[in-house]
């Protein structure tokens, strides 16, 4: 099996071969095309690059566990102070793990401004469902966010195609790589469409939801995601869009 190959077969089964998050500051840059690691298809650029979005399994996991973590000891005590306490304990240890093992932390400082801002929300109301609003509210800006991008035809993913080739506006010049990257940013957009349309009539609800709001978000996080990417392989397993090598003028371009 070839290098390119076997490239692309660890991209199409989520697999990557540095830590999660190995695109944190400072680290390398992603591969251009025409190197000995570059990618000849759209389809493989867009498979290996999604592949590392979510930080594999493990930082799916760290995402949610300090979640779990302020809804288990909600549940089981009624004492928001001791859930939060918890919830961001749990982030931190997950941190230290981390740079114990010298692995990157990004995703487990996105879990820990994540379960910080939760607990602003939640101590400041008195109530523990309001740890819940600010992720129903970032999925509503990221649903919104995207969509904008699709109606005025820069599909968010056309973004990966640039990161690719060195030139982030380049693949708007083929309709085709357009029209694939409008398809791959629906179906980031259907998670968090899906998130919100749940999670907040719940929230709405009156009484205390945190219990129901808890393992909805769980149970609607990583493996919506999941489901999300592993539609996206396939949609991309189908397709064998040329990408040009830098001096080509740019995707789709003679």
């Amino acid at each position: 099996m070839s290098e390119r190959e076997a490239t692309e077969t660890a991209a199409s089964t989520g697999a990557t071969a540095a830590a999660p998050g190995d695109t944190a500051p400072g680290g390398p840059a992603p591969a251009r095309v025409g190197t000995g690691d570059a990618h000849d298809t759209v389809e493989a650029a867009v498979r290996a690059q999604l592949s590392k979005a979510l930080g594999g399994v493990r930082g799916m996991i760290e995402a949610a566990v300090p979640t779990l973590g302020f809804t288990a000891t909600y549940v089981a005590s009624k004492d928001i102070k001791l859930s939060v306490g918890v919830g961001i304990g749990a982030a931190v240890v997950l941190l230290v793990l981390r740079i114990a093992q010298r692995t990157s932390v990004q995703f487990v400082l996105n879990s820990l401004v994540g379960i910080a801002i939760a607990a602003f929300f939640a101590l400041r109301s008195g109530k523990a469902e309001d740890a819940f609003l600010p992720g129903i509210m970032l999925n509503a800006g990221y649903a919104a966010a995207m969509i904008f991008s699709i109606a005025v035809r820069w599909p968010l993913v056309g973004f990966i195609i640039g990161s690719v080739t060195g030139d982030p506006t380049a693949w708007r010049s083929d309709p085709g790589i357009v029209k694939l990257c409008s398809r791959l940013t629906w179906l980031l957009v259907l998670p968090c469409a899906l998130r919100v349309a749940v999670q907040y009539p719940i929230y709405l609800a009156s009484g205390d939801q945190s219990g129901l709001l808890g393992p909805a978000k769980i149970v609607m996080g990583w493996p919506l995601q999941v489901a999300a990417l592993a539609t996206m392989v396939w949609l991309l397993a189908r397709g064998r869009t040329p990408l040009p090598a830098d001096g080509d003028g740019g995707p789709g371009r003679a």
